[in-house]
């Protein structure tokens, strides 16, 4: 399937205080290939450059959208988008039983610790993918690929 004749799912991804640079590059990977704009809430738990992001992003930073936040407070205060939807552990809802909204933006919390209690507060859905498998918990940036896969899956606009 061609990608470039798809329109892009209205959605946006956010990743709160990332850890780990190789995360934050698949994520930036992740949001380039949907189109979706990567929000990046800082302070980040390694230096965030052009450079770090070049080496593991690759050339996938060149076209990713990629807006840097400068703290919790910044983001929450005039973040795009509409409904903010927590991926987390400790979810209410399944995912495959959200119905996603143009605009909604997918959030993760940071590879250590997950979302504080701030973000699960300021959230309009928590969200948990299931894991029959018995697995306590998948890989930030692979849960945001599950999740903004089946975001546009539900929005597509493709034929």
């Amino acid at each position: 399937m061609n990608a470039a004749r798809i329109t892009p799912p209205p959605l946006h991804l956010a990743a709160f205080q990332p850890d780990m640079a190789h995360n934050l590059g698949a994520m930036i990977r992740l949001a380039a290939c949907f189109g979706t704009p990567l929000h990046v809430i800082e302070p980040c738990g390694f230096p965030f450059s052009v450079k770090a992001v070049r080496q593991r992003a690759l050339d996938y930073a060149d076209i990713a959208d990629i807006r840097r936040w400068d703290g919790w407070r910044a983001f929450a205060a005039d973040r795009p988008g509409g409904r903010l939807v927590l991926l987390t552990t400790r979810g209410a809802q399944p995912l495959w039983s959200h119905r996603f909204a143009p605009g909604d933006v997918l959030i993760v919390g940071r590879e250590s610790a997950g979302a504080p209690p701030e973000l699960h507060e300021a959230a309009d859905a928590r969200l948990f993918i299931p894991m029959p498998g018995g697995g306590r918990s998948l890989n930030v940036a692979m849960a945001a690929g599950i999740a903004l896969a089946e975001g546009a899956r539900q929005l597509s606009r493709a034929p």
